[in-house]
């Protein structure tokens, strides 16, 4: 048995008389959602779902009009593309719009077109919205320090946009260092994107040890945190006090060092990376 998809497309194409009470509108055609009072097409449904609607094309001029209809944004299928409409006459064509399979919750836009040979076109926006469970999953990677600027990478895990806060903290062997409460970030983190960021840190320390801590949140729960250290040395007063061939097999040392990230029991990781520079991390 056909599905209903195939049926709708497989519908013949309604013709209905208009009429064309003046002039100005007789020689004007426009393009609708079928029916009366809907301004756009609204579809919802879950990931593989395919929904259904009709676009209506109104020719009030006295001459038949040819246009070619085009979906975007979303998956349109039309039971017809091209169509010929007489004179004073609506047109109504079905289409179905399909989910993706996998897609997550969301609101998606599209657009439904349509050209006349003439090249004047009229649309009609469409809005989807693909339906199940929201979660919020957000995770920071990849933190390392890199002179005066800590970096890392957000990525969502979950299947809707977040907002993320961030908040920094450094302790070095004598105390903290730096202490920054959350603050939003400008940032609109799609599901499934990542983002790579950074964090000035003027007026660092020139000479200590630092463990330092990223934590970000978002809204629905979304929390993760992340460490990573770094040896803040004075290299050109080392220099001077080892000497130059001490100072180069340390330099060659550090370069040899190599970034490695592990897991904790409590959920948070820690990223740690080694470069020869004044923030040694």
């Amino acid at each position: 048995m056909p599905s209903a998809a195939a049926r709708v497309l497989g519908l013949a194409l309604f013709l209905l008389p208009v009429s064309a009470p003046h002039a100005e509108a007789a020689a004007a055609w426009s393009l609708a959602p079928a029916g009366t009072g809907r301004p756009s097409f609204y579809a919802e449904g879950a990931p593989g779902t395919v929904l259904q609607d009709t676009v209506s094309v109104t020719n009030r001029g006295h001459k038949p009009l040819t246009v070619r209809l085009r979906g975007t944004g979303v998956r349109i299928a039309f039971a017809r593309t091209g169509l010929r409409v007489p004179a004073r006459t609506r047109a109504e064509v079905p289409f179905t719009v399909t989910v993706p399979a996998g897609a997550a919750p969301g609101d998606r836009s599209g657009t439904i077109t349509a050209r006349g040979a003439d090249g004047r076109t009229a649309a009609v926006p469409l809005r989807l919205r693909v339906g199940g469970p929201a979660l919020s999953a957000l995770t920071v990677e990849h933190v390392a320090v890199h002179g005066d600027r800590i970096t890392y990478e957000l990525v969502n895990r979950g299947t809707t946009t977040l907002v993320p806060k961030l908040a920094v903290r450094a302790d070095g062997l004598f105390g903290p260092v730096l202490d920054r409460p959350a603050r939003s970030l400008k940032v609109h983190l799609a599901p499934a994107s990542r983002r790579t960021l950074s964090e000035p840190w003027p007026g660092r320390p020139s000479l200590d040890a630092v463990d330092v801590r990223l934590t970000v949140t978002a809204a629905g729960g979304a929390h993760d945190t992340t460490h990573t250290s770094a040896r803040f040395v004075p290299w050109g007063g080392v220099t001077a006090a080892l000497g130059a061939p001490v100072a180069a097999a340390s330099l060659v040392a550090v370069r040899r060092s190599r970034r490695r990230r592990s897991s904790t029991e409590d959920g948070e990781h820690t990223d740690t990376e080694v470069e020869p520079t004044g923030a040694v991390t």
